[in-house]
């Protein structure tokens, strides 16, 4: 199974991050769930339902279908699983994701009307894992936020590269990167931003 990463000097390990991280998991980090709620009356009496996700890892072939959020908390053992998916395959290191990017995702596929599961191309990257790919090409971060398990690259089969980063984009729910040369869409739950 999957090591986890617990470096010390990880920013992402450190103390005060791992509090948040465990106070988003408990359920407790409501705001997230109410800057990701829709306008609409309608939208917002259907707020309180559960979060589905559908996902599968391209690399492994791995997949998730399921609930992560009901009556008001995250699903722990959801989580666990889809962090477990969204690992560094070639280190095969696992991090807690932020449950926020879950969010980001579930959001965009009920805005698209969207039961297909996305296509996960990256999603954790370890340092070492990140320092390589950019050294390989500039389009990488140094300090991207997938090493913070806060970004996936996606694909949705049957949608475009560039509708689904419209449909981030115009939700400003996150960050939303363009990759249409390469079929992909970089979404994470930093601040709203795209490129």
């Amino acid at each position: 199974m999957a090591r986890i990463f617990h470096r010390l000097d990880c920013p992402c390990c450190d103390p005060a991050t791992a509090r948040r991280r465990e106070v988003i998991r408990a359920g407790l980090g409501g705001l997230a769930a109410l800057a990701l709620a829709p306008a609409t009356a309608a939208a917002q009496a259907a707020a309180g339902a559960a979060r589905t996700l559908r996902i599968r890892r391209v690399q492994t072939g791995e997949s998730f279908e399921g609930v992560y959020w009901r009556d008001g908390r995250y699903e722990r053992d959801a989580l666990r699983r889809l962090d477990v998916i969204l690992r560094d395959p070639s280190m095969d290191e696992t991090t807690p994701m932020d449950p926020r990017l879950f969010d980001v995702l579930h959001t965009i596929a009920r805005h698209l009307d969207s039961d297909e599961h996305y296509e996960v191309i990256s999603g954790y990257r370890a340092p070492e894992t990140n320092a390589a790919r950019a050294r390989q090409s500039r389009r990488v971060s140094r300090v991207s936020l997938h090493m913070s398990g806060m970004a996936a690259d996606v694909r949705l089969p049957g949608r475009q590269a560039l509708g689904i980063a419209r449909a981030a984009a115009d939700l400003q729910i996150g960050g939303v990167g363009l990759y249409r040369r390469d079929g992909f869409v970089h979404l994470d739950c930093g601040p709203a931003r795209r490129w």
